[in-house]
């Protein structure tokens, strides 16, 4: 009985496109520029608050989108026609080295906010997910998209919010990390990429992206920049990081709201509420004291972070119990 013949999968990459290089040049552009404002108020350089302030979260999600969509679009252009597996099995463990250069640096300077999945960790995992849909049609492959985009929009649940589980998607509340990319919402944006990729490289559209040449200095510099978009991203943030911590040497913080922990901000809530209340501050602080233990040995902070009926009596239960042992 004769073998079945082998599926060829080392075929050809289509050609590089100056036009796919010069976005993504724009792309980490941009994340330098978010990082910088994002250093600056964690050092209270600048009163504004970029991880809350509507326009700066807008951007960041957007910069997030864009290099998403690009794995997407990356992808097709390298593994279209047959995934070309050395090449592939490279550049993973080129990303996931990075990745882990990343969540051992943020260990370091931020323990308690260190990147776990950030953007690196989901590069790496999304482009292995996306590899079967890469020989779907196209059409099928949005369809899965609205899979990945849609469910996070109503479904959630506090599991979630642990760190373990955090990179699935569907918290609660944000998990503790300066940077995530769970799988849902945002594998559904590299299936977008690579679907739109595929109809545009079966319509006219083709010739016109092959044909775009790189003009003056300006587009030069960001198809360089496109290119070397990874090296960007790992020496950014320490040259940045350096240079705003000498600067903050002379540089008196701004009037800006201090930035507290969990256990910190349960605290300081708890003795202002008791005080406002007629509470003595020996027994705020034994009162306090007392809730932020319960709190704790019974892991209730989902709960209590959670509004609702089960949080309302959480904290009755707390507050009967801590006032009874603060007298």
């Amino acid at each position: 009985m004769a073998r079945p013949k082998p599926i060829e999968t080392a075929a050809p990459a289509m050609p590089r496109l100056a036009l796919v290089d010069a976005l993504r040049g724009v792309a980490i552009l941009a994340m330098v520029a978010y990082h910088f404002a994002w250093d600056l108020s964690y050092y209270r350089l600048i009163a504004t608050d970029v991880t809350t302030h509507p326009a700066w979260v807008l951007l960041q999600r957007s910069i997030l989108s864009s290099f998403l969509l690009l794995v997407g679009v990356s992808l097709v252009l390298g593994h279209g026609k047959g995934v070309r597996w050395p090449r592939f099995w490279r550049r993973q463990a080129v990303i996931l080295a990075a990745a882990l250069a990343v969540t051992a640096g943020t260990y370091w300077m931020f323990p308690e906010y260190f990147v776990f999945f950030g953007i690196l960790h989901a590069i790496a995992l999304f482009s292995l997910l996306a590899l079967p849909f890469l020989r779907l049609n196209p059409w099928l492959v949005l369809a899965a998209t609205a899979l990945f985009l849609v469910p996070p929009l109503f479904l959630s649940a506090p599991l979630f919010s642990a760190k373990p589980l955090a990179w699935i998607g569907f918290w609660t509340i944000v998990p503790e990390t300066t940077d995530i990319v769970p799988v849902f919402p945002w594998f559904g944006v590299v299936l977008l990429g690579l679907a739109t990729t595929r109809l545009a490289l079966a319509s006219p559209l083709e010739t016109r992206l092959a044909t775009w040449q790189v003009g003056g200095p300006l587009s030069k510099g960001l198809v360089l920049c496109g290119r070397w978009s990874l090296f960007i991203y790992l020496l950014h943030q320490p040259i940045l990081l350096g240079a705003i911590t000498l600067a903050s040497q002379w540089q008196s913080p701004v009037l800006q709201p201090e930035v507290l922990s969990r256990t910190e901000s349960f605290v300081r809530s708890c003795k202002s509420s008791c005080a406002t209340n007629g509470g003595a501050a020996a027994y705020c602080e034994a009162y306090c004291a007392c809730a932020l233990g319960q709190v704790e040995d019974s892991n209730l902070w989902d709960l209590i972070e959670t509004p609702g009926a089960e949080q309302d009596e959480a904290v009755g239960s707390i507050t009967r119990l801590c006032a009874a042992m603060a007298e």
